[in-house]
This record gives C-alpha cells, sequence and structure tokens, in this order.
C-alpha cells in the first residue's frame, strides 16, 4: 500500500527509478484555488488510508500471538515499509507537488529521498518474499511445516530486505554529488543526483522491477501449477465411492463451521453434536468402502 505517489512523476507517468521530478527534469506547475484543494484532499485521504490500514496490520500481529508465523513476518516487513511511505514520504510530497517547489532545506531533501527510495524498494522485495515463502510452502510443504514456528530465519530475511533495499540507492543518493565533484540539483527542487544517468538507472531498475516482477510472475505460476497437478493427480487416484464420501464430507464440515462466537456453555455443545456428525459420517464413508 501506499507506494502512489513516490513512483509518479507530476506528469502522471511512472518513474523509471523514484525521483519526484518530471521526466524533463522540470520544475512541477504550482496548483491554485480548487485544483489545489482537491488535490490536498485525495493526497491527505490517500495518506490516511495508508496509515490505518498498516497500522491495523501491524497491530493485529502484536495483539494475536498466532499471527506470528514465519510467513506472516513477511506481511509484518512489509505494513511497516508501507507505514512508513504512507506516514513520512507522501506528507513531504504534498506541499512540494503542491507549490512546485522544495522549501523543507537541502538535509530534509537527502533524508526525504533516502527514506522514499528505501521504504518503496523494501516494499517490492517483501512482496518477492512473501511470493518466495508461499512457494516454499506449497512447492516444499513437509520442511515447510517443520520450520514454521521458527522466527529466526525470518527476521533474518526481513532484516536482509532493508539492507538490499538501502544498499540499492542509499549509498548513491548520499554521495553521488561528492564522487562527481559537482551539484545538479537546482534550488528550490529535490530530486536524485542520479536523475540523468541512464547506465544507472537501467542497472537500478533491472534490479527493483523487472526482476522482481518475473521472479513474482514464476514463483505464482509455479503455485497454481503445483496445485492444479495435486488435485488432478487426487481425483485420480479416488474411486467413485471416495469422491462422493469426500464430497458429503467436505459439505458437513461446512455446515458445522462456526463463524462467530458461541457462548461459552453452548460451545461446548455445539462442538459435541458438530464432533458426533463428522463421526457418524466418517463412519458411514468406512461402511461403503469396506462393505
Amino acid at each position: 500500500m501506499g507506494q502512489g505517489s513516490a513512483r509518479l512523476s507530476r506528469s502522471g507517468v511512472p518513474r523509471a527509478a523514484g525521483g519526484v521530478c518530471a521526466a524533463d527534469g522540470q520544475r512541477a506547475g504550482s496548483f491554485s484555488g480548487a485544483p489545489a484543494a482537491l488535490l490536498a484532499a485525495l493526497m491527505g485521504l490517500l495518506v490516511l488510508v495508508t496509515v490505518l490500514g498498516n497500522a491495523l496490520v501491524i497491530l493485529a500481529f502484536v495483539v494475536d500471538r498466532r499471527l506470528r508465523t514465519q510467513g506472516d513476518f513477511f506481511f509484518l516487513n512489509l505494513a511497516v515499509a508501507d507505514l512508513l511511505v504512507g506516514g513520512f514520504c507522501i506528507p513531504l510530497y504534498i506541499p512540494y507537488v503542491l507549490t512546485g517547489e522544495w522549501r523543507l532545506g537541502r538535509g530534509l531533501c537527502k533524508l526525504w529521498l533516502v527514506v522514499d527510495y528505501l521504504v518503496c524498494t523494501a516494499s517490492v522485495f517483501n512482496i518477492v518474499l512473501i511470493s518466495f515463502d508461499r512457494f516454499i510452502s506449497v512447492t516444499k510443504a513437509v520442511s515447510y511445516r517443520a520450520q514454521k514456528g521458527k522466527t529466526r530465519n525470518a527476521i533474518l530475511k526481513m532484516i536482509t530486505v532493508w539492507i538490499a533495499a538501502f544498499l540499492l540507492y542509499g549509498p548513491a543518493i548520499l554521495s553521488w554529488e561528492y564522487i562527481a565533484q559537482k551539484s545538479i540539483l537546482p534550488e528550490g527542487e529535490c530530486h536524485a543526483e542520479f536523475f540523468y544517468n541512464w547506465y544507472f538507472l537501467m542497472i537500478a531498475s533491472t534490479i527493483e522491477f523487472f526482476t522482481p516482477f518475473i521472479t513474482v510472475t514464476y514463483f505464482n505460476l509455479s503455485i497454481y501449477l503445483n496445485i492444479r497437478k495435486r488435485i488432478s493427480l487426487r481425483n485420480e487416484n479416488l474411486s467413485p465411492g471416495q469422491e462422493d464420501c469426500e464430497m458429503s464430507f467436505r459439505e458437513k464440515k461446512r455446515q458445522h463451521t462456526i463463524f462467530f462466537v458461541k457462548p461459552a456453555n453452548r460451545q461446548k455443545h455445539k462442538t459435541t453434536k458438530a464432533s458426533s456428525n463428522f463421526s457418524n459420517l466418517f463412519g458411514d464413508c468406512l461402511q461403503y468402502i469396506f462393505w
């Protein structure tokens, strides 16, 4: 969530490397009157939705211990990255895009650029990590379940994501003008010094966008094909009678699924009744198979 402002130029075209300036390097035109008010309201709403949505994800992780599995840690990492986008990057971008001028100083400009590139890249890498985790859980289910409760590896992967995201753009943002021995950033603008270096942008875009896109596509396609293959093999191995019993069992299970909390004095009765029905159904299936 919340990567909209950090990845668009002022013309509304997606940027190749995440700078805040338009592709032609010109300053943004200032807005006034109704357009400015509408744009400010929409971006303010975007900030609110982004912050609240990701804050709820983090709160759910903290409150509910059942959500602290290895895969859920990666969703937490994604929520933290997107929360920073909505809570820090977009609010600083709003006055810049409305006035067409950066008035918060050179130091805060550097900090904003580092955080902007960092969290947006970390968000992309987190999506890759989540897809990889789902891929392993499907293709190597036994070993994945054995390590499901171990969070040390998950935390190491989360830290690796942030380090990789910083190394991709952070050093370049902080040191480019010193290596080039000059700054090309005009007064009143705020974008990375490497904005016009197409060699760097091409390499960085390949690492940040094209490689993750291909990787995520591969993982999800593999998951789909693997599940489809399992279902096909399972249906081939089931006899008509076993298939009917399985369908009946699933139907009974859906009928007795409890979607809301019952009072304590009735829960035991409901559980006992559901267990009895499942036992009777299971017995009918066994009787059909062996008799």
